[in-house]
């Protein structure tokens, strides 16, 4: 097993997030966050034993924090609020998505200023490490005073009342059934415990955290399916030089101009054509442009999630041995905007590469290639029906990245008045990005068959490493068959990061 992850509530990483959540590397405890921990949870104690009234520790929640609730009953304040609050619907959430969900809300509690007991996070711990998942329905969170439903659900599973996902069949399994065979004695939750847990951003931000790797692996695959595109449609170099980013002090821009750059080196297809005074169209003459946009997005991602990865979003907040503050940093407004831009980044790829399908297919647009690339046109269909594919994508994509945080629901009586929507905005964009990472496939494939038929010219070293990282994974198209298995196969190495690391080995960009 390798070393854990040792969680403190300052210093997890992206990176570190992705080998707990992705590669379910162990985690545990950083010594030096007990001594927070523990002090926080005196200081619950002594306000429960002096009866002073702090919102969720000795009062209602939302709109009956007027209420106050004596000593006695503040357990079972805890307990009912976790059962009321697992009410959300639909399909399940990926393991992936749950064991970030987990991780976030672990790392933020180890932090030592909400409050609980170690044995809180020392059941978090368990569930991670022995690679229990529990049973969380996608919808329900608003995305302000926190992800409640879905937190809900992960505190059921933990006091032993909810489910876990089964790890073979995937089917709901009650939850003290699975604690019983683990050997894991049900949570008995104590003051502040219950709010603790559910008070929190982990689901918005297991989003953005998850969407962010995968958006960066989506560009990488797109830049060189670009290039690879310009090649198979004799497009000019020119557009890429890099005093053009400079003039216009785009940095984005400039980036993806000197990957384009290194990826077309040494073409004998995007050359530059003597006495041609003509100009490309925009999808290959503004590749810089377009994917620095993209590329832009990702960065207002990577600003969001570099804070929220530390971040105690729970409310009250204890700051001393009687400072309660209660606040606002249970409010998903800013990962909202970052899982919406990040959408819109997203769909730019994808809509960006569909029309480069359309042109590498159209016989009055692809400079001399056979009609849809078809071995016998007429006989043939070639890649027709994968272009109509990519553009059926693209129009779902259009509708889901309307922003989810342009509109709230007021919430819990209008005490609630204004909420971020952060949780849909990150569900569509785990949609958004599986489209697009089909679109990015399909133009592989149909630009690694049009530099085919450029024989016997050669395309740039960066096009022909990805023309054979393509061909280890589907077969050159010399007579029509189902494309479906072939646009399955690449969007996975896309997503894995195979085929970009095989023309990185090559051409470093």
């Amino acid at each position: 097993m390798s070393e854990a992850v040792l969680l403190d509530g300052r210093s997890l990483t992206l990176e570190k997030f992705l080998e707990v959540v992705r590669g379910e590397r162990p985690v545990g405890l950083a010594a030096e966050a007990l001594g927070p921990v523990r002090a926080s949870r005196v200081a619950v104690d002594r306000v429960v034993a002096s009866g002073r009234a702090v919102y969720g520790v000795t009062t209602g929640f939302g709109a009956l924090s007027d209420v106050t609730i004596p000593p006695s009953r503040v357990r079972e304040l805890q307990l009912s609020l976790v059962r009321s609050h697992a009410s959300g619907t639909g399909p399940p959430l990926p393991p992936e998505v749950v064991r970030g969900l987990m991780l976030l809300r672990l790392n933020s509690l180890a932090r030592g200023l909400s409050g609980v007991r170690e044995a809180v996070l020392e059941a978090l711990v368990a569930l991670l490490n022995r690679r229990l998942v529990p049973w969380i329905p996608e919808q329900g969170s608003v995305g302000a005073s926190g992800d409640l439903a879905p937190l809900a659900h992960l505190a059921l599973a933990l006091v032993g009342e909810g489910a876990f996902r089964d790890a073979t069949s995937g089917a709901a399994r009650p939850a003290s059934e699975v604690l019983a065979r683990e050997g894991l004695r049900p949570l008995e939750l104590e003051a502040k415990e219950g709010v603790a847990l559910l008070n929190g951003t982990a689901l918005m931000g297991t989003y953005l955290a998850l969407g962010l790797a995968d958006a960066h692996e989506l560009l990488s695959a797109a830049t060189v399916a670009g290039a690879m595109s310009v090649d198979a449609l004799l497009g000019s170099p020119q557009a890429f030089d890099d005093r053009l980013g400079e003039a216009r002090q785009a940095p984005d821009e400039r980036a993806v101009a000197g990957a384009l750059r290194a990826l077309l080196a040494g073409s004998e297809l995007a050359v530059e054509r003597p006495g041609w005074s003509g100009q490309d169209p925009y999808t290959l003459r503004c590749l810089p442009q377009v994917l620095g946009a993209s590329r832009g997005a990702l960065r207002v991602a990577e600003q969001a999630i570099g804070r929220e990865l530390n971040a105690v979003t729970d409310n009250p907040l204890v700051f001393g041995d009687d400072d309660f503050v209660s606040g606002g940093n249970f409010h998903g407004q800013s990962l909202a905007f970052a899982l919406d831009a990040l959408a819109l980044g997203v769909q730019y790829l994808a809509g960006f590469a569909e029309r480069r399908v359309s042109r590498l297919v159209h016989p009055a647009l692809n400079r001399g290639l056979p009609a849809f690339l078809a071995p016998e046109p007429g006989v043939t269909s070639g890649f027709m029906i994968p272009q109509y594919v990519a553009a059926a994508l693209v129009n779902e994509n259009a509708t889901l990245v309307h922003p989810a945080s342009a509109t709230s629901v007021p919430t819990s009586a209008d005490q609630e008045d204004y909420v971020s929507m952060g949780a849909w905005a990150g569900a569509k964009l785990a949609r958004v990005l599986r489209n697009s990472r089909a679109v990015v496939a399909i133009e592989w494939i149909v630009a690694g068959s049009a530099l085919e038929h450029r024989r016997p010219k050669r395309g740039g070293r960066g096009s022909e490493a990805a023309l054979r990282a393509l061909r280890g994974l589907v077969r050159p198209w010399e007579s029509d068959r189902s494309a479906s298995a072939d646009l399955e196969r690449v969007a996975a190495a896309i997503a894995s990061g195979e085929l970009v690391r095989a023309v990185r080995a090559v051409v470093p960009f």
